[in-house]
């Protein structure tokens, strides 16, 4: 008998057959690579048992100058602040109506907790929110029912409808004449709506800003951009407004609403009302927009215009002799889809090209040069950059610049875009795991829904940057923020934040993960041979389970096209730590074929694994 080690090349590759990428791994869920072998993943923990409204597609940490750490947290419904574990509304006011067009505006039905609202030209939308204040009891339901937040269903361009917390006792009009309704900003799309937006027409078949016109309130999937000036926070949903959130005057309990920059005291008439992007330069304290409004006609959105307000000053953005305020404006491409600072740099994005904008300093401030063309880019929270390398997901390709464009070689590159949501490819973000040197793409797949446009994040794809090898797996996130303000990275699932990283489970659950092999030849594949067993080499460190389990599965193959024609699988179990680690000695089989497939995998709680250098005992047999 003779003892054959399985040490395979590190990394999953699904861009040949599983025969042809013999030596190597296959196919994988909730694993990672780390020096050359896989082990399971770090499982996930609520960060806190609050939850929020709508979808998060936005994260964003800063620390307050009083050491307060805050969270920034967009979705699709409204805009947070947490501190601690409480999430602050503070999602700016779109329109606040007075008497008369509020008087007596509630009407009630007997019995029904629906109450009707009239206020002519509302301008709201479905799932949009209101708040009542200075109402009085009308038709039985109290004022404390109605002076309160609400998410409305509109009935027309004149009236919706609310639910109160208790039914009303009788029919009527009323409420009073005192009554104040703030509308919130209108809420944005939880998913693409197909034809509509820079995503509009077939997948590469038209440029992103088809049908821009098709921009209006509620109609594009809702994706916050963010940045601190200080302690203070710019939020901007894309194709929207500028809104500022003052720390030293908004906080407090309730925390205040952002407010639109151009509202802000001292702002000159040419501040910028819409913008695909706003930053803030680290080095020089400008604040830019992408995608903004010209000086000359504000309210109507260039595409391609890049402006900047004077150092220090975000109110400032008319350019004269004694300010640093300016603009400049993209000759390629027909919209920017996004912009990222790196250490040296600010890198934009177009739908066609990669541009890096720099500080110059008086009188020009800011230059402007083309880097690449034909390059492509599949939404605007693709870019991630790690130690001043930036990369990102292209349209069928991924893509680094560190100091030129380069395509990444991706081992993954068919599994991923062969089964992708085109529609929703705006979902699509890039993630920072850099306490593992990770770079996370999360993306829908088409095979979850593949008779609909409509799809939500469910898979996952990652490049190890410093062992430059690809993995995948299934997995729901729509935001992510690496440590910093928290030891462990920090992602969106649901209405609730995770931490990531944390514990070995699934929130408490047992969390499934595999690796599994391409086919191996046994000797050269001519002949059957016999396995007749497996000499495990796996370690258990970190492991909370008391004795963890992982098992090892074989399976064994006559010909590449084969099905399986049988496997094996035994239970590798832990059984004691000291004086050194002591697990299952050997799990006995009897598979006879030409190639074999080695499977390892786990699917119970506080089990961490990772594999070494496992043997299998395999004897010729005969040809036949």
């Amino acid at each position: 008998m003779a003892l054959s080690k399985v040490q395979l090349r590190p990394g999953i590759n699904k861009e040949t057959t599983s025969y042809a990428n013999e030596g190597g791994w296959f196919d994988c869920d909730k694993i990672r690579f780390r020096k050359g072998v896989p082990e399971k993943i770090g499982g996930w923990e609520k960060r806190n048992s609050n939850t929020f409204e709508g979808t998060c597609r936005a994260l964003h940490p800063w620390i307050a100058l009083d050491g307060t750490e805050y969270i920034g947290v967009g979705t699709h419904k409204k805009y947070y602040v947490l501190e601690g574990t409480d999430y602050n509304d503070i999602t700016p006011i779109r329109s606040t109506r007075t008497s008369p067009d509020t008087n007596n505006c509630f009407e009630t039905t007997d019995t029904s907790t629906t109450v009707t609202v009239t206020i002519a030209s509302h301008g709201a939308i479905d799932g949009d929110f209101v708040t009542f204040s200075g109402a009085v009891a009308v038709g039985g339901v109290s004022a404390d029912d109605l002076n309160t937040e609400f998410e409305v269903t509109v009935v027309d361009a004149d009236s919706f409808t609310i639910q109160v917390a208790n039914a009303a006792t009788s029919s009527a009009t009323g409420g009073g004449t005192g009554i104040t309704a703030e509308f919130q900003l209108n809420i944005g799309l939880d998913t693409t709506v197909f034809g509509t937006g820079w995503g509009a027409g077939v997948f590469g078949r038209s440029t992103w800003s088809s049908n821009a016109d098709l921009r209006a309130a509620g109609s594009i999937l809702r994706l916050w951009n963010h940045d601190n000036f200080g302690e203070d926070l710019l939020i901007n949903p894309r194709d929207g407004d500028i809104y500022y959130w003052d720390k030293s005057t908004s906080s407090g309990s309730p925390f205040g609403n952002a407010v639109a920059l151009a509202d802000r005291a001292g702002a000159d008439s040419t501040t910028p009302t819409v913008a695909t992007k706003v930053l803030v330069s680290d080095r020089d304290r400008h604040v830019i927009v992408f995608g903004a409004d010209p000086l000359n006609d504000i309210g109507t959105q260039d595409r391609l215009l890049i402006r900047f307000s004077s150092s220090e000053d975000p109110t400032t953005w008319n350019p004269t002799a004694t300010n640093t305020a300016g603009s400049l404006r993209l000759s390629r491409g027909s919209e920017i889809v996004t912009a990222l600072e790196t250490r040296q740099q600010i890198l934009v994005w177009t739908d066609i090209s990669l541009h890096a904008m720099q500080f110059l300093g008086p009188p020009f401030t800011f230059g402007i040069q083309q880097l690449s063309e034909n390059t492509t880019i599949i939404s605007p929270n693709s870019p991630v950059a790690a130690d001043d390398v930036v990369y990102w997901m292209g349209i069928e390709n991924f893509y680094m610049f560190n100091g030129q464009v380069l395509a990444l070689p991706c081992d993954v590159r068919s599994y991923v875009f062969n089964d992708f949501k085109r529609q929703q490819r705006e979902k699509v973000f890039g993630a920072l795991n850099s306490s593992f040197h990770e770079v996370w793409w999360f993306y829908p797949s088409d095979s979850q829904s593949p008779d609909s446009d409509e799809g939500e994040i469910d898979r996952y794809v990652v490049y190890n940057y410093m062992e430059k090898v690809w993995y995948i797996g299934s997995l729901n996130r729509t935001a992510w923020i690496d440590r910093g303000v928290d030891f462990n990275p920090i992602a969106a699932s649901g209405n609730y934040l995770y931490l990531q990283e944390q514990g070995r489970d699934d929130d408490g659950s047992p969390m499934t993960s595999f690796v599994e092999s391409s086919q191996i030849d046994i000797e050269d594949g001519t002949q059957f041979s016999f396995i007749s067993r497996i000499i495990p080499d796996v370690t258990f460190t970190g492991s909370s389970a008391i004795n963890p389990v992982a098992d090892f599965t074989v399976k064994v193959r006559r010909f590449p096209g084969a099905n399986y024609d049988n496997s094996n699988a035994g239970e590798v179990e832990r059984s004691s730590t000291s004086p050194v680690e002591q697990f299952t000695n050997q799990i006995f089989t009897r598979l006879r074929g030409r190639s074999f497939a080695l499977r390892v995998s786990s699917d119970e709680a506080g089990v961490q694994w990772r594999l070494g250098a496992p043997r299998l005992d395999i004897r010729k047999d005969g040809r036949r």
